[in-house]
């Protein structure tokens, strides 16, 4: 039985500036021009005040871990990785968004709530996902 590729999201028209920027080796994210509140996920009108005088600005890539699930029962594609942390991540700029915790062991022990982590990106076939580390770690 061949391992499978992981599964890889299609860039939409508002999804497409968050990936080609993760292709670059940065995270960003949408804020608003007339209530200033950055947010995330992308979308064509700010989730707060309904404007659409957006922009796009480059995170610290830094945040700390909110909350995760370990997963046992991979999901086809990422047999490789099981057990695997699902997260969700608390970004310094204040949005949280969902992301894998990587780097490290996924268990209990390792993964501490309210931990510094940074981003990280993995590559899946032509696109690039952000992923967590624990902060001030390399990637393994």
């Amino acid at each position: 039985m061949s391992a499978r590729a992981k599964p890889a999201p299609v860039p939409t028209p508002e999804t497409q500036p968050y990936f080609d920027a993760a292709a670059e080796g940065e995270l960003k994210i949408q804020r608003c021009l007339d209530c200033g509140k950055p947010f995330f996920y992308p979308r064509p009108c700010c989730p707060f005040c309904a404007s659409d005088a957006l922009e796009w600005i480059t995170t610290s890539g830094r945040g700390t871990l909110y909350s995760y699930t370990i997963n046992h029962r991979p999901a086809p594609g990422f047999e490789q990785d099981a057990p695997y942390a699902i997260a969700v991540v608390q970004l310094s700029e204040g949005p949280r968004m969902m992301a894998n915790i990587v780097g490290i062991e996924n268990t209990p022990d390792n993964l501490v709530l309210d931990m510094d982590v940074e981003v990280t990106f993995e590559k899946r076939g032509d696109v690039t996902i952000p992923q967590f580390r624990p902060a001030g770690r390399e990637a393994i």
